[in-house]
């Protein structure tokens, strides 16, 4: 019987997934990428298996503005379990310890409140950080411990949602970097009982919420145009940027590579940049003398 090679498509554009418990980031960006049969396709942080909720995919030109949404804050809802430490510090690892758990509301919140602010966190073993080019979480299924140096990140806020004996549910909002696997094994220590997180959900990522993500299952239940639909453009990643827009003349020479004038303009740092109908053509920076240079570009169909 003959096979038919499925067909990909030049789609461009941003999707938010809720993603699903149990599979990781890779596995739901590979069924996301097949069911808009795109060509091209790359997500904007992992979450673990355990972890469910918002994992914005962009597909396409959009995959040049990813790193501005991993370079993002985030927010989690987390729930962790006291008394018990696991080898990865989540309900997925083997237990190392256990304790027994003694601590007061009272205790909890002003634990939660050492943890807001900047602070230094040392990235968990099973992550996939490299050393040497070789995944971390691969030195330890060999059983193989690598000193990691401690990282600067911010907790600008915990929320303490709920407290029952051994259990508890915060809501965390925080910068790129933080793994809230380490923030609850660290609290479960600062407590003296231990902890490992129980269960994780992404609430945002930069000014994407999880209320406006879809399902696999919702989106398999639709038709290809409708799915189409679905997907933000490519500049909703950046839309915090400044913008500046061009006229004809100027755009022609900036798709082509080239810095173009435009008076009245002096930013700091990256713009999006626009022809005079609204097209958005990429990222650019303003050069020393005060021309704008072009840094991302998109292929325009």
């Amino acid at each position: 019987m003959a096979q038919f090679k499925r067909v990909k498509r030049e789609i461009s554009g941003i999707f938010l997934l809720d993603k699903p418990l149990g599979i990781s980031s890779n596995q739901a960006l590979q069924k996301i990428k097949w069911l808009y049969q795109a060509a091209k396709a790359g997500h904007t942080g992992s979450l673990d298996p355990l972890a469910t909720g918002l994992l914005p995919i962009c597909l396409g030109e959009a995959t040049k503005f990813s790193h501005f949404l991993l370079d993002s804050d985030k927010s989690y809802r987390a729930l962790i379990s006291l008394g018990t430490t696991t080898t990865t510090a989540d309900a997925e690892g083997e237990v190392l310890a256990t304790a027994p758990v003694n601590v007061t509301e009272v205790q909890v919140i002003k634990v939660l409140k050492q943890f807001t602010g900047p602070i230094s966190q040392v990235p968990p073993m099973y992550s996939a950080l490299k050393h040497q080019g070789k995944k971390l979480y691969e030195y330890a299924r060999d059983g193989v411990d690598i000193e990691r140096a401690a990282r600067d990140i911010t907790i600008y806020d915990i929320q303490l949602n709920r407290f029952e004996c051994t259990e508890l549910e915060i809501t965390v909002s925080c910068s790129k970097g933080t793994y809230i696997r380490t923030l609850a094994e660290d609290i479960g220590q600062s407590l003296g009982c231990g902890a490992h997180l129980k269960g994780l959900r992404r609430l945002s990522t930069a000014h994407f919420k999880l209320e406006d993500a879809v399902t696999t299952e919702q989106l398999e239940s639709l038709s290809i145009e409708d799915r189409d639909a679905q997907l933000l453009s490519a500049d909703a990643a950046i839309i915090n940027l400044p913008e500046v827009h061009l006229d004809a003349d100027s755009a022609f020479y900036l798709m082509r590579g080239q810095e173009v004038w435009k008076s009245g303009i002096n930013l700091q740092g990256q713009f999006r940049i626009y022809d005079a109908n609204g097209l958005f053509l990429g990222v650019g920076e303003q050069s020393p003398d005060g021309k704008i240079a072009p840094r991302r570009l998109v292929v325009q169909k």
